[in-house]
């Protein structure tokens, strides 16, 4: 069972695709948004489905595919959180989770084009598996405990301007936060469908070049520690975004810092959360 949203920006569907088939959600809810996750919208859905009352959505493959949480409150990133993204930008591993926050309004669609923003010389790519909140937490007693706050998992984009957050002065903010900088999706998957998000492949091409192919194994800080951790420092409401952390192979990490430029093309694709592909256009 997938959750997605469908059709224009700004009016999107709320839709679940089961069993090959996509239904429209609208008798349930309005959007996917933090209402949705935190008032049981899941299990509400299934039994929708085991009881035949949702609607086939016709012609559901013609439309836009936008990201599958609506106005998230916040996206919070953790940074260096792989160890060999850690090894290749020359950064010793850190001690506690690096936490910084994203522009909300930079979320967009997973097949919407990614603008390169004025100026810039070095927009990098990062392929991140997203945790969305499902109930708020407050002070998680545990890591154990905070996973039962997730409401699912996507494949997320973390688009990331190398001189604005590290030449520029200041927090990395300004390197992460231009417009559409977060495309996410296809798709959320519910927690409880995904049996191990440690144990799960991100894959990112350039152009057709594969140019990150690394696992959640090698997480610094696992979804469970991550969530915990950010819990003790901020309240986190649902429909909020979490973005985890990139393996190996950004632009920044590389020999010749090949930067992306308007004309390229990133496919980028996590196991069971699906795939995306965005081109990248002059801001």
């Amino acid at each position: 069972m997938n959750f997605l949203r469908l059709g224009p920006v700004g009016r999107e569907i709320p839709v679940v695709q089961h069993d090959g088939t996509t239904f429209d959600l609208r008798a349930l809810t309005a959007d996917l948004d933090g209402a949705f996750w935190s008032s049981d919208g899941i299990a509400r859905t299934r039994a929708a489905l085991e009881r035949g009352e949702l609607a086939e959505l016709p012609d559901a493959d013609s439309l836009r595919v936008g990201a599958p949480v609506a106005r998230p409150n916040k996206i919070v990133c953790i940074g260096l959180n792989y160890r060999d993204h850690a090894a290749e930008t020359g950064a010793p591993l850190p001690a506690e989770p690096v936490v910084f926050m994203k522009d909300p309004m930079t979320l967009v669609g997973p097949f919407d084009d990614v603008h390169v923003p004025r100026g810039s010389t070095q927009t990098d790519w990062e392929v991140e598996l997203a945790v969305v909140v499902g109930t708020t937490i407050r002070y998680a007693e545990s890591p154990e405990q905070a996973m039962r706050h997730i409401a699912g998992y996507a494949v997320s984009h973390d688009v990331s301007e190398r001189g604005f957050q590290l030449e520029r002065g200041g927090q990395w903010d300004k390197g992460k936060s231009c417009e559409t900088f977060n495309p996410l999706g296809p798709c959320l998957v519910p927690a409880d469908e995904v049996d191990d998000p440690q144990s799960l492949s991100l894959r990112l091409w350039v152009n057709g070049a594969l140019r990150q192919n690394g696992t959640t194994g090698d997480m610094i800080f696992p979804v469970s520690h991550v969530v915990w951790y950010l819990s003790q420092f901020m309240v986190l409401y649902p429909g909020d975004v979490i973005n985890t952390g990139t393996p190996a192979g950004v632009a920044l990490g590389l020999p010749d810092h090949p930067y992306l430029r308007a004309g390229d093309v990133v496919e980028l694709e996590i196991t069971g959360l699906g795939r995306a592909r965005q081109t990248l256009v002059a801001a």
